[in-house]
């Protein structure tokens, strides 16, 4: 077994092409003096409220030996039941992006597709608490939000994908595909289809019950990342979201993720479900 990874390796962009371009944006991206600069001027004017109207989330979960889990920040520890600990990639459709200021004129801002993975801590302080969010790795499509993250937050560090398939039918079937080039975006390749209902008796055994579980997969107000230069960040998010409202889903087909496969994970026994949509906000950021 070897180290435990150190996220901040793994938040290190690359750009999918071997451009010019695609050398330079990374010196950008990672440039020092501006994050300082950033970080000086954020201490006295905090970052605004984002807000999106995200759609058709479908949430797919792993138990994973926690052994394979990174280092976790300080005053946090792993979930842990038997050994193992969640792992989730949710992927969505955001709705208009942007400054929640913006108002009505939000609507004018892209809908860009998103990947986020992440593992699941508690606060040493309140071990009984609502779980934290710890992004393992975040996937976007679109360029100018990945720049745009990249640049103005420590807690949103996300890679561009080449290709980002995030498609659902009216019969309930669908599927995520994530490619990342010669880049740094994780690969990706789920399908599921709409379940008759939900079968996860080990999974409501481990954490008490039905409810229970959907809680605490999909109901967090804080996610912490690890930035390139080695500092921790937390993000505090709104994600109102309605547990009556989750749909069963069933992985099936063909399915990829070299991540989770290199750490021993059967893709085929993930937990998965669909959220129809929910509000969302980005709340504040800090540095801890």
């Amino acid at each position: 077994m070897t180290a435990p990874e150190d996220l901040a390796q793994s938040a290190i962009y690359r750009h999918p092409s071997d451009t010019a371009f695609g050398r330079m944006l990374p010196r950008l991206l990672h440039a020092s003096r501006w994050s300082r600069l950033r970080r000086a001027l954020s201490r006295r004017w905090p970052m605004p409220a984002l807000a999106s109207d995200v759609r058709d989330v479908v949430y797919a979960s792993w138990w994973v030996d926690v052994r394979h889990a990174p280092l976790p920040p300080p005053g946090h520890h792993y979930v842990v039941h038997a050994g193992r600990t969640p792992y989730t990639i949710l992927s969505y459709r955001h709705g208009h992006f942007g400054p929640a200021l913006a108002g009505p004129l939000r609507a004018l801002m892209p809908s860009p597709r998103q990947s986020n993975w992440r593992w699941y801590l508690r606060s040493d302080d309140d071990p009984e608490g609502t779980p934290v969010v710890l992004f393992d790795r975040n996937v976007m499509d679109q360029l100018a939000f990945v720049a745009g993250a990249r640049a103005f937050s420590d807690a949103m560090q996300p890679h561009l994908s080449t290709r980002f398939e995030h498609v659902l039918d009216a019969a309930g079937r669908g599927r995520t595909l994530i490619e990342g080039g010669q880049g740094s975006a994780p690969a990706l390749g789920l399908q599921w289809q709409a379940a008759d209902g939900w079968r996860h008796d080990a999974w409501s055994a481990a954490f008490g019950g039905h409810q229970a579980l959907l809680r605490f997969l999909t109901c967090q107000d804080e996610a912490i990342a690890r930035t390139c230069d080695r500092y921790w960040a937390s993000t505090r998010i709104a994600l109102p979201v309605d547990i009556g409202s989750l749909q069963p889903l069933h992985l099936e087909g063909e399915l990829h993720c070299p991540r989770l496969q290199a750490m021993g994970v059967a893709l085929e026994s993930g937990l998965a479900f669909r959220l129809p949509r929910v509000p969302f906000r980005v709340v504040s950021e800090r540095l801890l």
